[in-house]
């Protein structure tokens, strides 16, 4: 075999061995041992490159980032925020169509200002949000449709842990990341917004009917109460690194800190809590660090193939122009959606792609944007759609399917695929703030 072509049955080897059921870390770090094997010829080679990969891979300032603002993110799902923000925003918007599923979008999304994963938000608003709809009349579908689909705002809206990933892999600021990332993050959330009164009016029988809203009246003083820890973690976090005061690293540090002094103001913190909290914090920290490591494992075992510079070559035979690869690029993005996980893609498409685009002039911090939205897409999609996946475990209502979860998350998933073509044909959305 020559060099491309052990590159090329290494991305198919990984697909089928995560297909299989192994871990990708494993799969990734598995294939790229061996791959340097049959390239070099010597096991010896290999393990020495592939060790120095991993040192590479986790032994810099930025990777602090990512325990920080896990720990933060449990420390905030702890504290009942979600449960805050939620109350507010059905207050806020009682007296919309459809007020109540706005609610859930809005909440989600300031909810994904102090957590950064998808999957939490998730959890969280199953818990919170969809009995409450259900209870005032929206129908099942919907419900959970639209805690799915607003869920994936929580990789969008900084910070988000995906960006973060994304960002060690290429190997570009975090911080100008989670700038490119609010503007279509708050388009997004207006985009379903538009959508559920649009539904609410046109479609009731997908969204229900209810009548008016049942939630109790809340004094200003009780909604400004509740709203005022979560105000200020965000001002916090995000106003210290927009405002130059800290770098993400340092941010997810006093976020950290903040999120713990507020649960600890209400009161959510127990031994026990504590130890629950750390010990999630360290596996969530463990399993993106071997993710970390096995990408850089991966990257090197392409380069040395030179798989990326054969595509190259072969785009320029066929003369194909940017948008053309940012299609087909896109296109296997939505694809692989359907099999598997965000953090997946990113790890095998970002090693083999990114070499491709940059003799382009690709504006990596956009790409980044069209990249998240494109993966987080899949966490909608059948047959492996994450987040409904989550929602189906944490809901307690046996005549909600795991069928209803996805085609209550349809719309939202096509609103996503629209966003996606809207960053990639007008990039200043992403890069409006840079």
């Amino acid at each position: 075999m020559t060099n491309v072509e052990i590159g090329i049955a290494s991305i198919a080897i990984i697909l089928l061995l995560i297909q299989m059921g192994m871990h990708v870390a494993i799969a990734l770090m598995t294939v790229s041992f061996f791959g340097v094997f049959f390239v070099k010829g010597k096991f010896i080679v290999a393990g020495s490159l592939l060790s120095q990969a991993a040192l590479d891979g986790v032994a810099r300032y930025s990777f602090g980032v990512i325990p920080l603002f896990v720990l933060m993110g449990v420390l905030v799902g702890a504290c009942g925020l979600g449960r805050d923000v939620f109350d507010v925003a059905g207050q806020l918007f009682r007296k919309f169509k459809g007020g109540l599923g706005i609610a859930t979008v809005f909440a989600n999304a300031v909810f994904a200002a102090v957590n950064g994963t998808s999957i939490a938000s998730a959890s969280v608003f199953t818990k919170v949000a969809v009995p409450e709809l259900v209870r005032q009349g929206y129908t099942p579908r919907f419900s959970v449709g639209v805690v799915a689909g607003s869920s994936v705002l929580g990789m969008l809206i900084p910070p988000s842990l995906l960006l973060i990933l994304y960002g060690i892999i290429a190997e570009t600021s975090i911080g100008d990341l989670f700038t490119a990332g609010i503007v279509p993050g708050l388009i997004l959330a207006a985009f379903f917004c538009l959508a559920i009164i649009f539904m609410a009016r046109f479609f009731p029988g997908f969204t229900g009917a209810p009548e008016t809203s049942s939630l109790p009246l809340m004094s200003r003083g009780t909604m400004a109460l509740k709203s005022l820890p979560i105000v200020l973690l965000i001002l916090l976090v995000l106003g210290g690194i927009y405002g130059g005061f800290f770098t993400p690293t340092e941010a997810g540090g006093v976020g950290a800190l903040g999120a713990l002094i507020i649960a600890q103001i209400k009161g959510r913190l127990s031994w026990r809590e504590i130890g629950r909290i750390l010990l999630e914090t360290g596996q969530v920290t463990a399993s993106i660090t071997f993710l970390i490591i096995a990408a850089h494992m991966y990257s090197r075992l392409l380069a040395l193939t030179g798989l990326p510079n054969a595509m190259t070559s072969l785009l320029a035979t066929y003369d194909l122009g940017l948008y053309a690869v940012l299609v087909l690029y896109l296109i296997a993005i939505l694809l692989l959606g359907t099999i598997l996980d965000s953090s997946s893609i990113l790890l095998i498409l970002l090693p083999l792609i990114l070499p491709v685009v940059m003799p382009f002039g690709v504006d990596i911090i956009w790409f980044g944007i069209l990249t998240i939205i494109a993966v987080e897409v899949g966490l909608l999609t059948p047959p492996l759609g994450v987040a409904c996946f989550v929602i189906k475990a944490n809901i307690d209502d046996d005549r909600i399917t795991l069928n209803d979860i996805f085609a209550g998350a349809a719309p939202f998933a096509l609103i996503m695929v629209v966003m996606v073509a809207l960053v990639l044909f007008f990039p200043w959305l992403a890069t409006a703030l840079l």
